[in-house]
């Protein structure tokens, strides 16, 4: 059913009437996060493939994660590498591209604070660190008590400060800066807090392309392009394993 949801809206009637966006554009500018993690690095490749077999050139712009949001919404920058179904909500001017890029999996790091985990709700009694402006942490944590951060490292190196008791993010993304900062001590607590896949946005201005890019990363989907590059990045930051 979410998946027919999906794909009508990449097939609304309107999209007919504008016209074809891949003859005129030769690059689009596309921002994301600051962060350089395997999730991005995914997303970035899978995406950078898709707009290649268009015939255009993406450019990334790294920005902190609501500016990031904001400046797509806007049409500063053409759209948002990758984000959670329903953006829309909050930034009406973004049209989702509906075929998966992968699987986000939000995970608790800690260092010594052991606890059941039960839901979101789990963590009410502890300081919480996280990448700011990753949305569903923030929708899920409001009103707990957090340290938020710029990126993913610096969220764990306050935790090795003490200034926070565990670390919410993406599992693959953790892991990698875990093996990077060299920190075994650092586990993970199950199960994970959320599951969910994640999609390429485009400004509404560019509403013509998103029927040809939904195309092109079905047949990526079908020819293993995508599942071969997940691999490959994950081979390159030594999560074969994952």
């Amino acid at each position: 059913m979410r998946r027919r949801t999906l794909f009508k809206l990449a097939a609304l009637p309107f999209l007919a009437t504008l016209p074809g966006l891949a003859q005129e554009k030769t690059s689009l500018q596309i921002s994301t996060l600051l962060e350089q993690d395997p999730a991005t690095s995914i997303a970035e490749q899978v995406m950078a493939e898709a707009y290649r077999r268009l015939n255009i050139k993406m450019k990334l712009t790294r920005l902190p994660g609501e500016r990031s949001l904001q400046s797509a919404n806007d049409g500063e920058v053409d759209g948002e590498l990758y984000r959670k179904l329903y953006m829309e909500k909050d930034y009406p001017n973004l049209l989702i591209v509906p075929v998966e890029l992968l699987k986000y999996e939000i995970v608790i790091f800690t260092r010594s604070t052991k606890f059941v985990v039960n839901g979101w709700e789990s963590l009410r009694p502890y300081t919480l660190g996280f990448v700011k402006s990753i949305k569903i942490i923030e929708q899920n944590t409001a009103g707990m008590k957090i340290e938020v951060a710029a990126t993913l490292r610096q969220a764990f190196l306050k935790m090795m400060l003490a200034r926070s008791d565990v670390v919410i993010a993406n599992r693959l993304s953790g892991l990698a800066v875990l093996k990077e900062l060299n920190l075994p001590e650092i586990t993970i607590l199950e199960p994970p807090l959320a599951t969910f896949p994640v999609f390429h946005y485009l400004n509404k201005k560019h509403a013509a392309l998103i029927p040809q890019l939904t195309k092109v990363l079905v047949q990526m989907q079908k020819d293993k392009t995508i599942l071969n590059l997940q691999k490959a990045v994950m081979l390159e930051h030594g999560l074969q394993e994952y």
